[in-house]
């Protein structure tokens, strides 16, 4: 871990949660009114897209002047004006909200455990976190959410489902979950208490890895601890002949622990490039020096998100790992959290980023070396066909054959 610390100060006050939230202080004595004036100056001056999606900003600062006289006028005027961008990513987070968020970051929160984006507007599943009442009940990436308590999801935003979906611990929640061309199917799932897991050892349907191969499962980047249980292990493992990172279903996290994994693999080289609203880019690249030289296969899947992606496309483009599994879910933005009055909070979209080969995955996704589909059926008959792959690419690459041709 001698040099993942000495990343630049920068690095740490740029990038946070979720593809990269930046954390910036907004709290000052405002009234509603000013605290609705001041969501709509941010997002003129940080929003990434510039035309606010093709419309006037300008028509919404005093829209509301005339009616909001507390801070609930205020936060459905602050949700009716963000509506307006189109952004899924961007959105206000009431001081419940806001405290869950702040919760997730420090590694824990209450509700079943699932990752939830909008793609295409429709409400799905991006990941259930590993071990919790989501991932029991049967939830799986791509999952698309119909309803949740008997109410249509139609139209909704991410932050108004995720607040349907959390409540107090031992309580439930039905949800109305399509998969595939399967007919929809009810889940009733009690809430609890989760411990975000960021790293473990334990394969996937108790699969068997060869004592040779060191198995990384990263469910998660959000824990602020996970950069350091992942040396650890490295650390521990410095005896095998190779690792296999299994990202898959890992909804994202801190882009700081994607930014300092990666430089414990890459020897210099850019590690992932960043594009804000004026065309202004800056790169992140690797230290000399790294953790360890053997080599490495990443599993992905479809909900494999955000700093997954951040991670999985600089060990690609770099060439350092192979890539193995199914398209990832695509995104590529950035957010930066805002602190306002109140203790609220407002997620908004500043930037977007680019894999070291100036690859844009939003609504993309990374596309994996070796693709491999893993079926419902390979599930059912505990059959990690992905896992099995990745152990015969890894003999090889350990026997010094080239598995996969680059271009």
């Amino acid at each position: 871990m001698r040099k993942f610390m000495k990343k630049s100060v920068l690095i740490l006050s740029i990038f946070a949660l979720l593809s990269g939230w930046v954390i910036r202080d907004n709290v000052f004595a405002y009234s509603p009114v000013d605290l609705y004036d001041n969501v709509w100056r941010l997002i003129n001056a940080k929003f990434v897209d510039q035309t606010n999606n093709d419309q006037n900003w300008g028509k919404w600062r005093h829209k509301y002047d005339n009616v909001i006289r507390t801070n609930d006028d205020a936060y459905l005027a602050i949700n009716t004006m963000i509506a307006s961008l189109n952004d899924p990513y961007t959105k206000f987070l009431d001081p419940k909200e806001f405290a869950e968020e702040t919760s997730s970051i420090k590694g824990s929160l209450k509700g079943i455990g699932v990752q939830i984006g909008v793609k295409d507007g429709k409400l799905m599943v991006i990941a259930p976190i590993e071990d919790t009442p989501a991932e029991k009940a049967g939830l799986t990436a791509d999952d698309e959410i119909l309803e949740i308590d008997g109410v249509s999801t139609k139209g909704i935003t991410v932050d108004k489902a995720a607040d349907k979906i959390r409540g107090p611990e031992g309580t439930t929640v039905t949800l109305l979950v399509k998969r595939g061309n399967a007919e929809p199917k009810l889940y009733t799932i009690a809430r609890a208490e989760i411990e975000v897991k960021s790293i473990s050892q334990k394969t996937p349907m108790d699969f068997k890895v060869p004592d040779n191969i060191s198995y990384i499962r990263l469910s998660s980047f959000i824990s602020r601890n996970a950069t350091k249980e992942f040396g650890d292990i490295l650390n521990k493992t410095k005896d095998k002949n190779g690792y296999i990172i299994d990202l898959r279903s890992n909804p994202g996290g801190l882009l700081t622990n994607a930014i300092y994994i990666s430089d414990m693999f890459l020897d210099g080289g850019t590690i992932v490039s960043t594009v804000d609203r004026d065309g202004y880019k800056e790169t992140q690249r690797a230290t000399k020096g790294v953790a360890t030289t053997k080599p490495v296969v990443v599993i992905i899947n479809k909900g494999s998100a955000s700093a997954s992606e951040i991670f999985s496309g600089a060990m690609k483009d770099n060439r350092r790992a192979v890539i193995l599994g199914e398209q990832s879910f695509g995104k590529g933005l950035v957010q930066e959290i805002n602190k306002l009055p109140y203790e609220a909070g407002i997620n908004i979209t500043i930037q977007k980023y680019l894999t070291p080969n100036g690859t844009d995955i939003n609504k993309k996704g990374i596309t994996p070396d070796i693709v491999v589909e893993l079926t419902e059926e390979n599930v059912k008959n505990k059959d990690d066909i992905q896992l099995k792959k990745a152990i015969e690419v890894l003999q090889k690459m350990t026997n010094g054959q080239q598995v996969v041709s680059y271009n």
